[in-house]
């Protein structure tokens, strides 16, 4: 059956009417509303989310706070599939989606700061504009006849996005390193080009390899049959971090040295907010990387504050 599907209406997925016309757009109508873009009746039937006699398409669903389809990212120890340090599963509109994978990607973006001679070079593992490409990449021209989740992998050295769904026919990877581009869901296309969230098609390839301009490692495009992945390189994997030194922190520890590439000292409240713990227990965790020698204190009672391992004591 699938095999039915895919090949009748693979590509006019978006438009076929939904069999869920019980649909709510919370999330939805904030992104309009922030790009100051209308939202009603009208304006969903401009963009097909509803037939002209008002009915919701597969695109409604899509963008709905009941939209079926997920992201689902894990976090790798090392370059391999084999020990799991994090994962997560995005649901709810792809809007949803889009913005809680690239929180939680950028959480994992780090910085690395190197001085050369009398100026602090900061370089985050990840080109911002990449990271965000990929993954609207991987939204806009998935195939939604299909219900796997996008996957999206993080390991020391890389990011893996994989979409499901190949090429369209008639176009090759070269096609798309010349910038030729051939949606297959357009009417999803659409709403994010009137939303500002793509530039225009068939440039967002082109923008992840000039945010690698000058990098030893350039991205990877890789398309089979039924699948597309973007592999985007860590620019800083030859850097040793901390935590990299010492496997066995973890994963709240590692989130809290994370903390220390935006800033150089931190105190427990810092801990508190950025992982939603109690008091209690951001004491705990400061006091096992203290413990494992990762930090260290400065100061005392409740002017205490942290600092990573090896900065100099003024």
């Amino acid at each position: 059956m699938a095999i039915d599907i895919k090949e009748t209406d693979g590509e006019k997925y978006e438009n076929m009417r939904s069999l869920n016309q019980d649909l709510t757009f919370a999330t939805t109508e904030q992104f309009f509303k922030m790009e100051n873009v209308s939202f009603g009746l009208n304006q969903r039937k401009t963009l097909h989310m509803q037939t002209a006699d008002s009915v919701y398409t597969n695109l409604g669903v899509l963008l709905s706070d009941q939209s079926v389809h997920t992201i689902k990212l894990a976090v790798f120890e090392g370059t391999e599939k084999e020990v799991f340090k994090d994962r997560r599963e995005f649901s709810g509109s792809l809007f949803k989606q889009l913005e809680d994978a690239y929180a939680f990607l950028d959480m994992y973006n780090r910085n690395h700061g190197e001085v050369k001679g009398l100026y602090r070079e900061d370089r985050r593992d990840y080109p911002e504009e990449a990271l965000r490409e990929a993954l609207l990449n991987a939204l806009v021209h998935r195939d939604y006849a299909f219900s796997s989740s996008t996957l999206i992998s993080i390991f020391e050295d890389r990011i893996e996005f994989v979409s499901v769904g190949g090429l369209l026919k008639g176009i090759s990877l070269d096609d798309i390193m010349l910038g030729l581009s051939a949606p297959r869901n357009i009417n999803l296309a659409n709403v994010l080009y009137r939303l500002h969230l793509i530039e225009a098609y068939g440039t967002g390839i082109q923008r992840i390899f000039r945010s690698y301009a000058r990098c030893e490692r350039m991205p990877e495009l890789q398309a089979t049959g039924n699948a597309f992945k973007i592999t985007l390189p860590n620019r800083n994997a030859n850097t040793h971090y901390a935590y990299h030194n010492n496997p066995s922190l973890t994963v709240n520890e590692e989130k809290v040295i994370y903390l220390f590439d935006n800033q150089k000292e931190i105190i427990r409240k810092d801990v508190e907010a950025a992982l939603a713990v109690s008091q209690a227990m951001a004491v705990r965790i400061l006091r096992g990387l203290s413990d494992k020698q990762a930090i260290r204190a400065v100061g005392g009672g409740k002017k205490t504050r942290y600092v990573k391992a090896g900065t100099p004591k003024v």
